[in-house]
């Protein structure tokens, strides 16, 4: 997608930041990324230093702590659309601009903003230590989003995604569709540790993915505090950026493409076609009713 010249994107959303070592304040696992981990061990054979999700030696991330600093973008869209930080400090506002109406008017809650620090190599947080082989999450205890931007040339070169802006921009969205189960309490009232297609797990996963769907259909409807909508309705070729990317991250695919083998019954995000079919759906339905993962039977 493209944003627009005229959009104001000066707000000062976004924070670029690191970890810090330090004594452990309460801890927790946040699930999202303890499964991405999980899935990196699984697929890859790289062993991935479990501790810091335990809290273990890290210190817990608290908003407005240590050496992070907020990403500056005074030249509009543009600038969102040369440079990543304010590609994703951009994507973030108009995001927020939708979730503050469709929240409220589609659940009857006010919608309550997530933090979002993009970071290098490891970062400590409200779960725990994690590092840049977590891939983006969201920990529901600091209801923050993380991302290590360098995943986005993972997506393409490793992951086989096509890459192109709305791929990395539907990889923020979904984060963001965790917060908004967050906010619904749906993240808290299900069973994330089961696994196969249609566990808990992958209705959580592909629940989000209708969320970001939901956003890349209305996207361009959100604007800033001057009317000026931040992005333009996305072309047929940027939505398959998207589908490319949801399809890169399903577990068939991820299987398949590290181990040659396909096992269904250890699925915790969903098939390439589950993915796509559920951004699908928000993109085209554009209602939390319509997004519904918990709702369908085995036929998820």
């Amino acid at each position: 997608m493209t944003f627009n010249s005229d959009a104001d994107i000066s707000s000062r959303r976004v924070r670029r930041g690191g970890g810090r070592r330090g004594v452990a304040v309460g801890g927790g696992i946040g699930g999202i990324g303890l499964i991405a981990v999980v899935l990196f061990q699984l697929f890859t054979g790289q062993q991935v230093d479990l501790s810091g999700l335990t809290g273990e030696g890290q210190a817990q991330y608290q908003p407005g702590q240590g050496e992070d600093s907020y990403v500056e973008c005074l030249e509009g869209g543009d600038q969102a659309n040369r440079e990543i930080d304010c590609r994703m400090s951009a994507t973030a506002l108009s995001l927020d601009a939708y979730w503050e109406d469709a929240l409220p008017a589609q659940a009857g809650i006010a919608y309550r903003l997530p933090e979002f620090l993009l970071f290098s190599g490891q970062v400590s947080t409200g779960c725990g230590g994690a590092t840049s082989a977590v891939g983006p999450f969201y920990c529901p205890p600091d209801a923050t989003v993380y991302i290590d931007t360098s995943f986005f040339d993972e997506l393409t070169s490793r992951f086989g995604a096509d890459g192109g802006p709305l791929g990395e921009l539907y990889v923020v969205a979904h984060e963001f569709g965790h917060h908004i189960q967050n906010e619904l309490g749906t993240m808290a009232a299900v069973d994330r540790r089961g696994t196969g297609p249609t566990s808990d797990a992958v209705r959580l996963e592909l629940q989000a993915d209708c969320y970001a769907g939901m956003w890349v259909g209305g996207a361009a409807d959100a604007t800033d505090a001057n009317g000026n909508a931040y992005l333009e309705r996305p072309t047929d070729a940027e939505v398959a950026q998207a589908l490319s990317a949801a399809s890169a991250v399903g577990d068939d695919h991820i299987q398949e493409t590290f181990s040659g083998e396909v096992s269904p019954h250890t699925w915790t995000h969903g098939s390439s076609e589950q993915r796509q079919r559920w951004f699908t759906t928000g993109m085209t339905q554009g209602t939390l009713t319509a997004c519904d993962t918990f709702a369908v039977g085995d036929d998820l």
